[in-house]
């Protein structure tokens, strides 16, 4: 199969730095397109590409705002930085007379300008917006007695052209690399985008036709003329016919329909009369259009109360574009003492409105409570927008969380954009690693939680949004308040309930549990031998302390299932995992995770707790809060 081409193309203005970027995309498997281009000629490369296919693009600064303003496409800018100046000051620096610095409708930044300074370089900035002022900035430039010029392509032919001597700046590496990460994650993102819009509007084309001329009974056929849906009215028009019936030819089923003279003429028929089955009907058969091609047809026949209701269960469908928790607190496996209490809070919390804080080492099942949470609450009904603070490129956060007004940046989608609070609206968001999110967006963010309102980048207008917060983290937020990384006033906003998610080390009646489970759901077809060796290896494993939690569990149980399916002996698979462990290093979770599980008790409280219990381990631990494994580990 030959694989797709990333319709990607970065236009160097010169050979070297065409030269540098190809290593580069080559170093990281990326597939983007380098091409040669001066400022003239750039425009006219783009459009012809742009013609062939929707291309984005990449480009120093001078040749993105000249694309951007001739063709009115989005361009990825390769960023000036003032180490990408060092080399060329470095070779001046014992330069005595002034240095001209040429950049195209850019100011040159404060780090470079105090670079200069420290070096005793004199140096000005001459800034042009095309070819003709940019000859006319080096005449100022030699005018004032510049005896060196710095900048890029464009300035240097004028510099040569007047007797200058010019070194010219290139892109760093990390420069170029940045560039292309952005786009190919812009891109990613758009096709996605592009592929999700395109199919729920063939869904809302569809239903829309259905509430607008249907009757009762419905069949919808896709563009090759096969049955893709049908209502319990339609199938029983249909008999003698059997179901089911969606993938069928509609010929096949219903000879008479000339469903397929509407695909090929792309006219609707409207109140058209018609026998089935010695049955004499009315029927409408309309065309479902996206993006001026037809993509299949709509036939209805009578009751439009029926589709009515259909079609508003359909559009909350669309509205949440599939945004749903499929998880439930009975989903939520084990009945350990810490788990059960956290189940018996968060059903406690689902019905409240308030912010819900879950605190949890990763790998404990945050989200699952979540989840949960949502699954629970009187909004059930409403999206589950699930953001992983993490995840987010930092450059698109601001545009992802709040989403973004027409024309408010280049490339921006006309018509704006609703960003993922828009889309929550009515539901839940839960914000995943909220420890992680940087202190520039958690101003926005308070202000979201406090006034239940969102202002999309570039809008002057607030847009109301009714949600419910559930946050998670790893971390520990007070820390990272008294460290200033986070925000004491978000703090206490999300703070309002809590849950602590307990590590599974802390439950160890549940992981055998748990771990049967998975071993069910992976291994269906297993014999008698595989499970009871299965077993034998789980409960050796009972001191384990799990630093990964559940997620552990579950890559633990996939491996040894899958060894022991494929004939390894049991006692060759348990010392190979015993082995790993042994030369792993693992620190304590109670004091590199969330402290608010519990304080970290100290040596004479352990050893009060054992002599109180007349040396039981086990009525130690339970009575302490922790594992017997974790126990022993204290006492050692």
């Amino acid at each position: 199969m030959t694989e797709r081409k990333t319709k990607i193309c970065l236009i160097s203005p010169t050979e070297n730095l065409a030269k540098r970027a190809r290593a580069l995309i080559t170093r990281q498997g990326m597939n983007i397109r380098v091409e040669v281009a001066d400022l003239e000629s750039a425009v006219s490369l783009a459009k012809r590409l742009s013609e062939q296919d929707d291309y984005l693009f990449i480009s120093r600064r001078g040749t993105r705002d000249l694309l951007c303003k001739s063709l009115n496409i989005h361009v990825v800018n390769i960023p000036s930085e003032a180490s990408d100046y060092i080399p060329a000051i470095q070779q001046l620096r014992n330069e005595q007379g002034l240095i001209a610095f040429f950049s195209f409708e850019e100011e040159i930044s404060n780090e470079l300008r105090t670079i200069c300074y420290l070096l005793n370089l004199r140096m000005r900035h001459y800034c042009f917006s095309d070819s003709l002022s940019c000859q006319s900035a080096v005449q100022r430039a030699i005018a004032d007695g510049a005896v060196w010029g710095l900048g890029g392509v464009v300035s240097e032919r004028f510099a040569k052209m007047y007797g200058l001597p010019y070194i010219r700046v290139e892109s760093s590496d990390a420069s170029i690399l940045h560039a292309l990460e952005t786009a190919m994650q812009l891109y990613t993102a758009q096709q996605e985008n592009a592929r999700q819009q395109e199919q729920l509007q063939i869904q809302l084309e569809r239903y829309q036709n259905i509430l607008d001329y249907t009757h009762d009974a419905i069949i919808a056929v896709d563009e090759t003329g096969r049955i893709s849906v049908t209502n319990q009215i339609a199938e029983q028009m249909l008999r003698p016919a059997r179901p089911p019936f969606a993938g069928r030819l509609i010929e096949d089923v219903l000879a008479n329909t000339q469903l397929t003279s509407v695909l090929k003429s792309g006219e609707a028929e409207i109140g058209q009369m018609m026998n089935i089955h010695g049955t004499l009907v009315s029927t409408n058969r309309v065309p479902i259009r996206v993006g001026g091609k037809i993509k299949g047809v709509v036939a209805t026949f009578q009751d439009i109360k029926t589709l009515q209701k259909a079609e508003r269960n359909i559009r909350i469908k669309l509205h949440e574009k599939g945004l749903i928790a499929k998880y439930c607190f009975s989903d939520i496996l084990g009945h350990s003492p810490a788990i059960v209490e956290a189940k018996r809070l968060s059903e406690k919390y689902a019905d409240s409105n308030l912010t819900v804080m879950l605190y949890g080492e990763t790998g404990t099942g945050k989200e699952m409570f979540a989840q949960s949470i949502h699954n629970a609450s009187p909004r059930r009904k409403g999206p589950f927008v699930a953001i992983n603070c993490t995840a987010l490129n930092r450059n698109l956060l601001e545009s992802e969380l709040f989403g973004y007004a027409d024309s408010s940046f280049t490339g921006a989608r006309k018509g704006g954009k609703a960003g993922l609070f828009e889309t929550a609206h009515g539901g839940t968001i839960f914000l995943d690693e909220i420890g992680e999110l940087p202190l520039e967006f958690q101003a926005p963010l308070l202000r979201v939680l406090q006034e239940k309102e969102v202002r999309r980048v570039g809008d002057d207008t607030v847009i109301p949004v009714d949600i419910r917060v559930v946050a998670a983290t790893n971390r520990n937020l007070l820390q990272l308040v008294e460290a200033g990384k986070f925000r004491m006033d978000l703090y206490y906003r999300l703070n309002v309930l809590s849950v602590v998610v307990p590590p599974l080390r802390n439950r160890e009646e549940d992981y055998q549990e748990i771990a049967g489970r998975i071993y069910d759901r992976l291994m269906p077809e297993r014999s008698k031998e595989e499970e009871q060796a299965f077993f034998n290896i789980l409960r050796r494993c009972q001191d384990y302390p799990w630093p990964g939690n559940v997620r552990e569990l579950n890559n633990l149980v996939e491996r040894v299932s899958l060894l022991l399916h494929q004939g390894v002996p049991e006692k060759e698979v348990f010392q190979a995992f015993y082995n790993e462990w042994q030369k792993e290093e693992i620190l304590l979770p109670e004091e590199k995770q969330v402290e608010t599980a519990g304080a970290i008790i100290d040596r004479e409280a352990v050893l009060t707790a054992l002599r109180r219990n007349g040396g039981n381990a086990s009525r130690t631990a339970k009575e302490l809060g922790i594992s017997r494994s974790t126990l022993y580990r204290r006492l050692k």
